[in-house]
């Protein structure tokens, strides 16, 4: 497993970083080879990946973000809250398959539009989603899974009941521009997308020295500019809690029936510009991932611009959130990854440098955590047992 790295370099003043955002094609080049560097001094050769389990809890959402796929009114086609047995089904699959993370992943906050999903928690025997959040973590534990739960904007009291079943929490930024919530752009009809709510979470987590997970979203009509904007508000927020352990660079990708179905997709230099510029502006010890399955022909390109992490992988389950875009299989990405020079070896949902931290892991799940840590040393790279693609709508 890989270490927590010191960041020794100094870092790019808030007005240098917003500066590179203005960056031409042969200067991307050289903030990809900058970034690469940074890169091999800070974690090495090692590149990693989290084996899991995609747990959708429920796919009922609030918010209307004009790219989503996943999120489902009551009644809509594919619409589905998982059962208890559902979630012992999926559970019991995972921990054959050596999986070490459950990701737990829903809509936000659907008991307060829904009455029919508080009828269903109701059966499930729990009064709000959170109470039946800290169940599924529960039940992945004793299958010896850690959770990572990704429930969109929490309140800190919920982040209170879920740390003691969490190896860690997680909540997409996306965007840090308020303009994207205005008339007509990706998050006029998303309450839970303002920029405010999800950076006070995130700053919630740090107070309450939860292991977090954030990240930017490429492509859903922000400038590059607003794109240094949100990695600045991630680091100042990490520099002040040190809780950030990763951050995600994910691109958009269209799905059909969305209002962004025809938005153009972000292009090589779009992402390798937003990867470059992730590990040139946060400190060296937050890891910087991108997901392979929504870039598989840009291995090289996220590898070269300076990523140490593909993120949550399954060989068990399709990715929810993102149907159409299958994960890849281990042993492939391996071979990519070796051909570039380097080593893909599989890790936890919380990184090691977070596990002996005092106050970050509660003593509760400290035994499962080591006992996930060794038996990942012989994680199989077995072939996926999962889906290739799932139907559109379908969760």
């Amino acid at each position: 497993m890989t270490d927590r790295p010191q960041s020794t370099r100094s870092l790019p003043s808030d007005d240098e970083a917003l500066a590179l955002a203005g960056a031409n094609e042969q200067q991307i080049r050289g903030l990809m080879a900058r970034a690469a560097a940074i890169r091999d001094r800070a974690w090495g050769s090692t590149l990693t990946f989290s084996p899991k389990v995609f747990l959708p809890i429920t796919n009922l959402c609030r918010d209307r973000c004009d790219y989503c796929a996943f999120r489902r009114s009551p009644g809509d086609p594919g619409e589905r809250t998982m059962s208890p047995n559902d979630v012992a089904r999926a559970l019991a699959d995972a921990a054959v398959a050596g999986c070490g993370e459950a990701l737990l992943c829903l809509g936000d906050r659907p008991e307060t539009a829904f009455e029919s999903y508080r009828r269903t928690l109701a059966v499930f025997g729990h009064l709000r989603t959170v109470d039946y959040l800290v169940w599924v973590c529960k039940q992945a534990l004793g299958v010896g899974l850690l959770p990572h739960t990704n429930a969109g904007v929490l309140h800190s009291s919920e982040m209170r009941l879920l740390k003691p079943v969490n190896a860690s929490l997680g909540l997409m930024l996306e965007t840090a521009s308020r303009r994207l919530c205005a008339r007509g752009m990706a998050h006029h009809r998303a309450p839970d997308k303002r920029p405010e709510l999800r950076l006070a979470m995130i700053r919630q987590a740090g107070e309450l020295s939860i292991p977090f997970t954030t990240g930017i979203l490429v492509g859903i009509g922000e400038t590059r500019r607003e794109r240094v904007e949100a990695l600045l508000a991630i680091r100042a927020l990490h520099l002040r809690y040190g809780h950030i352990q990763e951050v995600i660079i994910q691109n958009f990708t269209p799905h059909e029936g969305t209002l962004r179905w025809a938005a153009p997709l972000p292009g090589d230099d779009d992402m390798a510009l937003a990867v470059a510029l992730a590990r040139t502006i946060l400190p060296d010890d937050v890891s910087i991932q991108s997901p392979p399955n929504l870039n598989p022909e840009r291995t090289a390109l996220l590898v070269n611009a300076g990523i140490n992490d593909f993120g949550g992988i399954s060989t068990v389950t399709p990715d929810f959130i993102n149907p159409n875009h299958p994960w890849p299989e281990v042993q492939q990405l391996e071979h990519a990854v070796v051909q570039l020079g380097y080593e893909l070896r599989p890790r936890l949902c919380i990184y090691d440098g977070f596990i002996e931290r005092a106050g970050f892991v509660d003593p509760s799940i400290a035994e499962v955590i080591r006992r996930a840590r060794a038996r990942l040393a012989h994680f199989e790279r077995r072939p996926s047992k999962r889906p290739e693609r799932i139907e559109q709508g379908a969760a």
